[in-house]
């Protein structure tokens, strides 16, 4: 058996049951080496196949082989395996094979929802998932998507927000989004949630501070009807009070 699992943000408290259990029934743990490294409290003497950054094909398809050897195996992300995870590519690769590896998802708890559990209660109403990294999707396609989503005033829930080879792109979809928001639109930062350096900062459009926003952050901008009280993030889901 395969199987895809979603670690959630990075803390034991906020894994499933279910993730916890598989991890801990399996034979062999796949996954990028940061990834093991949050659970290794429950990996005891499995046999561990860990990969750096930018080698999610080839760690897929390592998975693939050992569960073709009749060995049940795990393949980690962090978040849920089917946001941005690897649950995608396993299936995609699977699907090209003349002979059937069956393959479980299990899900996790994706950033976006840790991070609103941290801020408030922001998605409250319609919200959209983004991703600002250009490696995958050409930022041409990720622009379009940027102004479909604002002008449609969704909350948009912004993932791979800014890093050392990205510094712009958060600077980039800001002014995008500003063509349909106030600059007075709330912003809810959600840094390292579940980890140490856990951090929540509430802001607006026009006074984020771009430094404060990295890869292991999770930017929630706001629609129209979004307000801060007792410092959470609100988005009213519509009900007469």
């Amino acid at each position: 058996m395969l199987y895809v699992v979603g670690l959630g943000p990075g803390e034991k408290g906020k894994m499933s049951l279910e993730a916890i259990e598989v991890i801990k029934k399996v034979d062999v743990i796949v996954g990028y080496t940061t990834y093991i490294r949050l659970i290794k409290e429950l990996i005891d003497e499995k046999e561990l196949v860990s990969t750096g950054m930018k080698q999610e094909i080839d760690r897929c398809k390592k998975a693939i082989e050992i569960a073709r050897e009749g060995k049940d195996v795990a393949v980690i992300s962090s978040g849920d395996a089917g946001v941005y995870g690897m649950a995608g590519l396993i299936l995609e690769l699977t699907s090209q094979m003349d002979e059937e590896i069956v393959v479980k998802v299990v899900p996790g708890i994706t950033a976006s929802i840790a991070g609103a559990a941290l801020l408030g209660a922001p998605l409250m109403n319609d919200f959209c998932h983004i991703s600002l990294s250009d490696l995958m999707t050409p930022w041409e396609m990720i622009e379009k998507r940027l102004h479909a989503a604002a002008s449609a005033d969704f909350v948009i829930c912004l993932y791979n927000p800014r890093s050392k080879g990205r510094p712009n792109h958060i600077a980039k979809a800001l002014e995008i989004i500003q063509q349909y928001k106030l600059k007075d639109t709330i912003i809810g930062l959600a840094k390292d949630v579940g980890r140490k350096e856990e951090e929540a900062i509430l802001t607006s459009i026009a006074e984020l501070d771009e430094t404060k926003v990295d890869m292991t952050t999770v930017v929630l901008v706001g629609n129209k009807e979004t307000y801060i009280s007792d410092n959470r993030m609100i988005t009213p889901r519509g009900y007469q009070l």
